[in-house]
């Protein structure tokens, strides 16, 4: 209710702004103001990786989805302003998305999803396109629904950018292997991520890029969705080798990927039999992330009823059971 009333405000502030009888011409809109929204797209980037699905980045994004919009009858522009203006907006909406479904709050995700996907066809950007099927395919494997996620992320993997960068082919088959996983399909999520990481081998370091994609996706994503994958298959032993190759390589920004891959690291070794060194991997994971991040939080949980079942009553249990109960108790 909150993002609407605020949508409904810039969109109401703007339409009364253009009524008034005697204001000036229409200015001309150009790539100036197109390169200030991707200034604030690139804080909305950083914002997510430090905080992870937050109401706030979502409702940020949401405004300044509407601020591309509203600047497409602000002025004159031409042809390719406007497409870059829906770009914009398309992209905002995306990480709005995006923010949506990390916070697992799914009926939001699916009409930002709607919203996104409208904008990134009047823009005809092939990179937002593939952004937002494949989020697509990315929400709907967190769903349980495995079959509508392949359908999603196929049609990002059919979108002509991935012929042309690699990069993006490996990104494509790097989620499809996390959803096979959630599949059960083993031999389709092993081939899966070879072919990711051979698409990401023939990839040009040097080629022009989305800030989007440069922030997150290199050869530590690609081990965070195998470790998923193979987490998802119970072949526990190799999740826990892509766990520690992530881990090993994620960069500093990514504090929401470091917390969910050290999480999913806890499972692993827990799998494994190796309660002592899961509790003190699960430990690491910080309080904020442990608090305010939805899928960490829930995985944690998850973690501490795995932990409790499989060793009830014991000194670890007890352990951990203090140890999440000062995320509760106030400072």
């Amino acid at each position: 209710m909150k993002r609407r009333t605020l949508v409904g405000g810039i969109a109401a502030a703007a339409a009364a702004a253009a009524a008034v009888p005697g204001t000036a011409a229409p200015r001309r809109i150009g790539m100036s103001d197109v390169d200030r929204l991707q200034r604030r797209f690139t804080e909305i980037i950083a914002s997510d990786h430090r905080h992870g699905g937050q109401l706030g980045i979502e409702q940020q994004a949401v405004a300044l989805a509407n601020e591309a919009l509203n600047l497409q009858n602000a002025g004159s522009a031409t042809q390719r302003v406007r497409s870059n203006l829906y770009a914009c907006a398309a992209s905002f909406r995306s990480s709005a998305m995006w923010a949506a479904i990390d916070s697992r709050r799914y009926d939001d995700a699916q009409q930002h999803m709607r919203e996104a996907q409208a904008l990134a066809e009047m823009s005809g950007d092939q990179a937002i396109k593939f952004r937002i099927w494949s989020h697509t395919g990315t929400m709907y494997r967190h769903m349980g629904r495995p079959a509508d996620a392949l359908a999603a992320n196929y049609v990002a993997r059919g979108l002509h950018i991935t012929r042309r960068d690699p990069m993006f082919a490996s990104l494509g088959l790097a989620r499809q292997a996390a959803i096979q996983g959630v599949a059960q399909e083993r031999t389709g999520t092993c081939r899966a991520i070879d072919q990711a990481q051979e698409a990401m081998s023939r990839a040009d370091s040097h080629a022009y890029r989305p800030v989007w994609m440069l922030a997150f996706y290199d050869q530590a994503e690609l081990d965070s969705l195998a470790l998923s994958a193979y987490l998802s298959l119970g072949a526990y032993q190799t999740a826990e080798f892509h766990a520690h190759r992530c881990l090993s390589a994620l960069r500093p920004h990514m504090i929401r990927s470091r917390a969910i891959a050290t999480t999913r690291l806890a499972h692993a070794q827990l799998a494994q039999g190796d309660a002592d060194a899961a509790t003190g991997t699960a430990m690491q994971v910080s309080v904020d992330a442990a608090t305010q991040h939805a899928r960490v939080s829930r995985m944690l949980q998850e973690f501490g009823a795995a932990l409790r079942a499989t060793a009830p009553g014991s000194p670890l249990a007890r352990l951990w059971t203090e140890h999440a109960a000062t995320w509760r108790t106030p400072a």
